[in-house]
């Protein structure tokens, strides 16, 4: 399918502008809700737009997660690059993942929000019930070697489900065995490779049409967001906020810029130029689910990364790759511990910063599927988990700046990992 026969992208000025109107529309009808007319409007006639955008991108999820693993398998074997690509992949994921929690740590140390946040703690008993909802996905954990068993699908249209709610690992390993065992036993003419590409091309055609939607699903989806938040928080709690949001930007900016200016040999300026739609998209939707199809069509259309590489490292690093995630959790952590007056030495804070980058491993990529992960951190640390419930009224915000962090780093990883490799054979 040529990219001439794509419908014509929306210029990213246009999402700039319904995300700052999205933005500042919901702060101030927050002030006014208890109004009749703009709690209807916010709550019952401009959410349906959102949702209904991000229903035609998550129809299109699991056909593109399987198609793209299985082709991006299916090509690296073919030309014999798979075990080097997954080799980087995996180091770069690890080594990213470590630094942006490691950079969390240092700042919460540093400045000490905890110390400095001055909080009525009778706000987390406000949350009781999504504490509850929290708590009960916590406790129902596996263990790890429960866990590794579940990896594999014992039913594979099962996986696929379950991958809407996050849960990709099961389709995951599905795509990734159906890719092996395309390469061992199909013949030429390769008829299922062929299906699968035209699958794949169908799909981000499909995402190309939904994308007509995104000015209006991007202003509704912020909107939405800080009208129920607001602003109120954002006072008592801005010391943790800044930390948050100031580790985020000093990965994205610091630690991707370094890597691609140094490794990948790409200006960093050029690469947030040509990913600053997909940015948007990602803080609107607060999904890296959702936006692993424009992440896709963001590597082809406009990085011009090698299809074979970008489909196998975008698609693992939507679930595997979430360093903003891991650096959340460990900030949130270790700050909830100062405001609890729960000191951590530096074993107990070490700790936090490994299970952070493995947390972050599994996190599901849908809004607030790290919340979890950091209840159980608590009360592994002796921290009282209840706190957790101070922070969830401004989680959305930070969950939306933690994804644009996520899924610039796919790209990120995908541009160094393509960086000298061969690019023939690639459409």
């Amino acid at each position: 399918m040529s990219s001439a026969s794509m419908p014509r992208s929306v210029k990213p000025s246009t999402l700039i502008l319904s995300l700052v109107a999205g933005l500042v529309g919901g702060i101030i009808a927050h002030q006014f809700s208890d109004v009749t007319w703009v709690n209807a409007f916010a709550t019952h006639i401009l959410p349906p737009v959102g949702q209904i955008f991000l229903r035609l991108i998550f129809m299109i999820v699991v056909p593109v997660v399987f198609s793209a693993i299985v082709l991006g398998i299916y090509e690296l074997a073919e030309g014999q690059q798979f075990g080097a690509v997954a080799r980087k992949t995996l180091f770069w994921t690890f080594i990213f993942s470590g630094i942006s929690v490691a950079v969390g740590v240092t700042l919460v140390n540093l400045v000490q929000p905890g110390r400095i946040v001055k909080i009525d703690m009778g706000i987390a008993a406000q949350s009781k019930d999504l504490l509850s909802s929290i708590a009960a996905n916590a406790s129902s954990g596996k263990s790890f070697s429960q866990t590794l068993i579940d990896i594999i699908p014992r039913n594979p249209i099962e996986a696929a489900v379950k991958a809407l709610d996050g849960e990709m690992l099961s389709l995951m390993f599905f795509a990734l065995a159906f890719g092996f065992a395309l390469f061992q036993t199909t013949g030429r003419p390769r008829t299922v490779h062929a299906i699968l590409k035209e699958l794949f091309d169908v799909c981000l055609y499909l995402m190309s049409w939904a994308m007509k939607l995104a000015p209006v699903a991007v202003f509704s989806l912020t909107f939405g967001s800080f009208y129920r938040s607001g602003l109120q928080l954002l006072v008592p709690l801005g010391a943790f906020v800044l930390v948050v949001v100031g580790g985020l930007l000093f990965q994205m900016i610091v630690v991707y810029g370094t890597a691609l200016k140094l490794i990948a040999r790409k200006s960093p300026v050029e690469f947030f130029r040509q990913c600053q739609d997909l940015m948007l998209y990602a803080f609107a939707t607060a999904s890296s689910n959702a936006s692993l199809p424009h992440s896709l069509q963001t590597a082809e259309k406009k990085l011009k990364l090698p299809p074979r590489i970008s489909r196998f490292v975008l698609t693992v690093g939507a679930t595997a790759n979430q360093n903003g995630t891991a650096l959340f959790e460990g900030v949130t952590v270790l700050f909830l511990a100062q405001l609890s007056g729960v000191h951590l030495d530096l074993t107990q804070q070490m700790t936090v910063v490994g299970m952070a980058v493995l947390a972050g491993v599994g996190t599901a990529g849908v809004p607030g599927g790290s919340l979890p992960l950091v209840m159980v951190l608590l009360q592994q640390l002796g921290i009282p988990p209840e706190s957790l419930g101070l922070i969830l009224g401004i989680d959305r915000l930070l969950d939306m700046c933690r994804t644009v962090v996520n899924v610039t780093g796919d790209l990120a990883i995908a541009t160094i990992v393509s960086h000298g490799q061969d690019p023939l054979a690639d459409s």
